[in-house]
C-alpha cells in the first residue's frame, strides 16, 4: 500500500493542492474556458481522492493528477456541442486567463511550472488554434508538445497505443499550422514587452478614453483581426474593423465616456474598459480587450464581456 492510500483527507488535500494552478492551466488549454478550468480542478481532486487506490508509486503524483484531469476534460468535451462550422480564428467559448494566476503557477520557478505557463503556448492565438483540434488530438498535442511528455506516457493517459498517440500528434500539428495566424507558425517565445509596445498600449488607452475611433484604427495592423467571444464573427482587416466599430457607435456622442485600466491576460497586454453612458452617473464594466502586438501595430484585439472582470480582480468602477 502506498502513502497516498494511507493518508487522511486533510493530508491528501495538502499533497495535491500544490499542483492546483498548473492543473488549472492544463484544463484551461483543454477547454478554453477559465470558469470551467476551475471546476475541473475540483473534479480532478475529487476523482483522485475517490480513486486514490489507483495511484501507483512508480508514477509521480503530478503525472497521476494530469491523467485524471485530462480525462475529466475529455469527458466534458465529449458532451459539448460544437458549431457545425467555425471560421479560422473563431472560437465562441474562449475566455481569457489572468496573468496574476499564471504567475502563481510559475512562482516556484521549477521547470514544470515554467513549461506550463510558457507564453507561446498560452497566448490567445495558440488557444484559439488548439480549440479547433478534436479533443483527443488536443490532449496529445498539449501533453507532448506543450508539457514535453514522452509518447509512452501520453499513450498511457489516453489508454491508446504509442503508435495511435504518435499518429494523433502528427495530425494535430498539421491542423495547428493551418489554424495559427500566418506569422505565428513557429512557437519561439516572443520577447518581453518593449518600451515601444508599452507606449502603443498607452496610445490605445488614450484613444479609447477620447472615444477617438480614427486614432484607434490607426493603431491597427493592415491585416488586424478583431473578435468578441462568445459572439460569432471574426473581423479581418483595418477597414473591416473600422466599419464594425463605427457602426457600433464608437466615436459618436451616443457611445458615452470610457475609462481604462491596464492589466494582462494570457501573457499579453490587456485593457479593461469602463463605460459611462450619456447622462449616466457612474462608469460600469464594458469589455476586456486582450491585445497582441506585431511589427509596432495591433495585430489582434479580442474583446471579452464584463463577466470576466472578477477573475482579473478588477474593480466594479475605475
Amino acid at each position: 500500500m502506498n502513502s497516498i492510500q494511507t493518508q487522511d483527507e486533510s493530508a491528501f488535500t495538502v499533497l495535491v493542492e500544490r499542483h492546483r494552478r498548473e492543473l488549472q492551466v492544463h484544463c484551461y488549454r483543454m477547454l478554453g474556458s477559465f470558469e470551467e478550468s476551475e471546476d475541473h480542478v475540483q473534479e480532478t481532486f475529487l476523482r483522485a481522492w475517490r480513486r486514490r487506490e489507483t495511484y501507483e508509486a512508480r508514477s509521480t503524483i503530478r503525472a497521476w493528477l494530469y491523467r485524471i484531469a485530462t480525462n475529466a476534460c475529455l469527458d466534458t468535451l465529449s458532451t459539448r456541442q460544437r458549431p457545425a462550422r467555425l471560421s479560422p480564428g473563431e472560437v465562441p467559448w474562449l475566455e481569457p486567463y489572468p496573468d496574476r494566476l499564471l504567475d502563481e503557477a510559475a512562482a516556484r520557478g521549477d521547470e514544470p511550472e515554467a513549461v506550463v505557463v510558457a507564453r507561446e503556448t498560452i497566448e490567445l492565438a495558440f488557444m484559439v488554434a488548439i480549440q479547433h483540434l478534436p479533443p483527443r488530438q488536443r490532449a496529445v498535442l498539449i501533453l507532448r508538445d506543450v508539457l514535453g511528455w514522452p509518447a509512452s506516457d501520453t499513450a498511457s493517459v489516453l489508454d491508446v497505443s504509442v503508435a495511435a498517440a504518435n499518429s494523433a500528434l502528427q495530425r494535430a500539428r498539421v491542423t495547428l499550422k493551418q489554424e495559427l495566424p500566418e506569422r505565428r507558425l513557429e512557437w519561439a517565445p516572443p520577447a518581453q514587452q518593449t518600451a515601444d509596445e508599452r507606449a502603443l498600449v498607452q496610445r490605445y488607452i488614450d484613444a479609447s478614453e477620447r472615444n477617438d475611433a480614427q486614432a484607434l484604427v490607426a493603431l491597427l495592423h493592415d491585416d488586424a483581426r478583431f473578435s468578441m467571444p462568445p459572439e460569432p464573427g471574426l473581423y479581418v482587416g483595418r477597414e473591416t474593423i473600422r466599419a464594425f466599430w463605427t457602426e457600433g457607435g464608437l466615436g459618436s456622442d451616443a457611445f458615452g465616456d470610457i475609462r481604462c485600466i491596464v492589466t494582462s491576460a494570457n501573457r499579453q497586454p490587456a485593457v479593461a474598459n469602463y463605460q459611462r453612458p450619456p447622462g449616466g452617473s457612474e462608469f460600469r464594466p464594458l469589455a476586456l480587450d486582450v491585445l497582441r502586438i506585431e511589427d509596432g501595430a495591433l495585430i489582434d484585439v479580442v474583446a471579452f464581456g464584463p463577466s470576466v472582470f472578477p477573475s482579473f480582480g478588477l474593480p466594479a468602477t475605475p
